[in-house]
């Protein structure tokens, strides 16, 4: 027996809201280290006049990936930053359709540069290098094609969510019939 759209909504829902508090505590994590470590090495070279080598490039790539990520969440809340000027322009009526193409076009983009992000990484991981810690160079650059996908996957549910609005939406000759 085939499962019914509500549960599929129910699932989607769900999976939408573990990812969304995934990211969260993510961001809270990147967010609690940076000022941890930048605090301790603030201290270490005002009262030792030394701190920890790896420390300032740790910060760096911990921005990297707070930065990253808040802007997949940002996206997720619909307060990325956006080019409307052509909503200025367009009656209210066609709208909906700027949308799925704005969203649809966002999409390919940030999957065209999730695309390159993998095979930056992949290139990282075949040269082998390493940065601090010894930790491979890749690892550390896995944020820009998960983050990139992440964002690309928002647009798409977005983009759908537009064509499901018009798609359902009444047409104005449906409006005048109705009672």
């Amino acid at each position: 027996m085939p499962a019914s759209p509500a549960i599929g909504k129910r699932l989607f829902t769900l999976g939408a809201t573990v990812l969304a508090r995934l990211e969260e505590t993510l961001l809270c994590l990147l967010l609690t280290a940076m000022i941890l470590l930048a605090c301790l090495q603030i201290l270490l070279r005002t009262v030792f006049a030394s701190g920890f080598v790896w420390a300032d490039p740790l910060l760096r790539y911990l921005v990297l990936w707070a930065g990253l990520f808040g802007a997949a969440v940002a996206t997720r809340e619909g307060k990325h930053i956006a080019i409307d000027v052509a909503s200025y322009l367009l009656p209210t009526r066609f709208q909906p359709w700027l949308h799925l193409v704005l969203d649809l076009f966002a999409a390919v983009v940030c999957g065209v540069l999730a695309y390159a992000a993998v095979v930056f990484v992949i290139n990282e991981a075949s040269f082998g290098g390493r940065t601090l810690l010894t930790i491979p160079a890749w690892a550390f650059n896995l944020a820009f094609p998960l983050a990139f996908a992440l964002i690309s996957c928002r647009f798409l549910v977005r983009a759908v969510s537009d064509l499901a609005t018009l798609i359902c939406a009444p047409t104005a000759s449906e409006e005048t019939r109705r009672p």
